[in-house]
């Protein structure tokens, strides 16, 4: 069946959050519904206040050209618009954005029939993204915390933060953060390639079935978690990936002003090394 006449299948009214049949049509082959129309007014009017923001600064070197929040001096209260207001604005339009677009993808599911795993998955991303820009924020006390807009001057905000806390990499929820990424691309990588040798067999042999693959890794590793399974350990790595690289940052700040090395301390505390003396230097 091709694609089109299939999608048309499902376009059909109703399963709509918010305006009824107000903006309950499609353009092609992408839905509006009332949150399209709210995605594309907070995304046109960011993208706006953004090359605004840009036409008043000193350059329009893409690379250099950045959108920085208020001022730590003015804690959480509304600053002047060349002052970090234009960040809090741009802040509030992405919000919103992401938002209807997650609120777009519920209403597209329950034209569907099918299950919430796509707006929920997209949602961790939204969260991680609120905790950079609302939450810690708020809880160290000023919106000056957050990250500026642009691309050289995100990276030295990120390079910053690490060196505030002397090495980030000791940052244990970090450690997680990282290790989910790498298990979630190891083990879609790992599914990839399986799919791959069992639909691409040698000249002359037939295209294997989902139970050569079952019987391969059980072969060599002992087990096998199956085609659906695969796809659902990849979904909980990516989102365990996302929600441990949010809790790092919340963490660092609010709840651990030290060095991030001397959180290991405890390490070497517990009684069976503390008896011991450290070698020397």
């Amino acid at each position: 069946m091709a694609l089109l006449s299939f999608e048309r299948k499902y376009r059909v009214r109703g399963g709509t959050l918010v305006g009824g049949d107000l903006f309950d049509f499609w353009v092609g082959p992408f839905y509006v519904g009332f949150f399209g129309v709210t995605t594309i007014f907070f995304a046109a009017l960011g993208t706006a206040l953004i090359l605004w923001g840009a036409s008043q600064g000193p350059t329009w070197n893409l690379w250099q050209i950045s959108i920085a929040p208020p001022d730590l001096s003015y804690g959480l209260a509304l600053a002047p618009l060349m002052e970090g207001g234009l960040w809090q604005i741009i802040t509030v339009c992405a919000i919103g954005a992401f938002a209807s677009w997650a609120l777009r993808e519920v209403e597209i599911c329950r034209k569907l029939g099918m299950g919430y795993h796509v707006p929920v998955a997209f949602s961790v991303a939204i969260l991680a993204y609120v905790t950079l820009v609302v939450v810690r924020p708020v809880l160290m006390g000023a919106w000056g915390h957050g990250f500026p807009y642009g691309i050289f001057s995100h990276l030295d905000w990120v390079s910053n933060v690490g060196y505030q806390y002397l090495h980030f990499h000791y940052n244990p929820a970090h450690m997680l953060a990282v290790s989910f990424f790498f298990a979630s691309v190891f083990a879609l990588s790992l599914h990839g390639g399986l799919v791959l040798s069992a639909t691409n067999p040698p000249k002359g042999e037939r295209v294997k079935t989902p139970e050569y693959e079952d019987t391969f890794f059980r072969d060599t590793i002992g087990y096998s978690i199956g085609t659906l399974g695969i796809h659902r350990l990849g979904l909980y790595l990516a989102l365990a990936a996302v929600i441990f690289s949010a809790l790092c940052i919340v963490l660092s700040g609010p709840f651990w002003t030290q060095g991030w090395p001397q959180w290991w301390t405890w390490w070497l505390n517990l009684p069976i090394w503390s008896q011991w003396p450290l070698p020397a230097a």
